[in-house]
């Protein structure tokens, strides 16, 4: 399972010398003192990989008889909590709870389900699929079916049900003739055939997206997102956008994502930690660049600047230096 989910750009990397005992044992003393002593937290959770953490949660349950992340709720609060018991979880998991806070209650979170189902490959969607069906015990594709409607459920569907291809052999022909198959469902005709720009943005490889897109301009004169925006609206065309940008470069969608969460007035906590712990393993150096080219400024002065305290210190150790 690890493989899926952990990436040669992470920030975050196995610890040298680890040893699931000490840690646990570590984090018992860290949490059972009077007081909690948060930077010892910090110095662990942040600092290991998720493999690792696992193992630290198997160990500390065997010693103390709890779970780790009940005693982290228990002792913690607010949005250092939620980071804390974030990083013990396993990242299927993580997103599969994401996904359901998404849908949970009245109305329903579009931009976390775009934002999830729109970057995960399909590899990672299978297992989100699984830990979702485990925790909760309906499957997610039933679940976003009673959420959502229309093209949009159509779409977010085949992304759940992981039918994108994955593989990394491009054909220049088929990218000529999808190209021309989205001109003629959209800038050719009078009104949009919506299903055939869900077809192929959730179904073909992230590469092969990309000679499609170069077919189309050529084709088009106009770029896809053009076409995108002057043709579709709502939550599908927000959906379609994110798509295309997770096929152009994954990292800068993070990256901006990142930006609107710290940038204004206010900080979107829930996003900042959503996508600092989930990129940490995987792409958080290209999403580090990315931000920069982006904002000007370095991740880690924005998030040195947005956000205070022990949540702050621990964000910037997943964050991992300054550019």
């Amino acid at each position: 399972m690890a493989s899926a989910w952990v990436g040669s750009r992470g920030t975050v990397k196995d610890f040298p010398g680890f040893s699931a005992g000490k840690d646990a044992d570590a984090i018992r003393k860290a949490i059972k003192g009077f007081g909690t002593d948060e930077d010892s937290l910090i110095a662990i959770l942040t600092q290991r990989s998720n493999a690792q953490r696992q193992l630290i949660a198997k160990d500390y349950q065997a010693a103390c008889g709890k779970d780790l992340k009940d005693d982290l709720k228990g002792d913690l609060s607010g949005n250092f909590e939620h980071l804390m018991v974030s990083l013990t979880l396993p990242p299927a998991y993580f997103d599969a709870k994401q996904l359901k806070k998404a849908m949970k209650g009245t109305g329903t979170t579009e931009s976390i389900l775009i934002e999830i189902l729109a970057s995960r490959t399909s590899k990672q969607m299978k297992d989100v699929g699984d830990a979702y069906y485990t925790a909760y015990g309906k499957s997610l594709g039933d679940e976003i079916s009673s959420e959502t409607t229309g093209d949009f459920r159509k779409a977010l569907l085949f992304l759940a049900n992981a039918r994108r291809e994955e593989t990394s052999k491009v054909d220049e022909n088929l990218a000529k003739k999808d190209a021309e198959i989205l001109y003629n469902a959209g800038e050719k005709k009078w009104g949009t055939d919506e299903d055939k720009f869900i077809e192929i943005l959730c179904l073909r490889s992230l590469l092969q997206l990309r000679l499609t897109f170069d077919e189309y301009m050529k084709i088009c004169k106009k770029s896809i997102e053009e076409s995108i925006a002057g043709e579709i609206s709502g939550h599908l065309e927000d959906l379609l956008l994110a798509i295309v940008k997770c096929a152009r470069n994954t990292s800068s969608f993070f990256a901006e994502r990142l930006y609107k969460s710290v940038k204004g007035a206010g900080t979107d906590e829930f996003t900042l930690t959503r996508i600092m712990v989930s990129r940490s393993e995987m792409d958080m150096l290209d999403i580090r660049a990315e931000f920069k080219k982006l904002a000007g400024y370095s991740l880690h002065s924005a998030i040195k600047s947005d956000t205070a305290g022990d949540y702050g210190e621990a964000l910037l150790k997943l964050c991992g230096g300054d550019d």
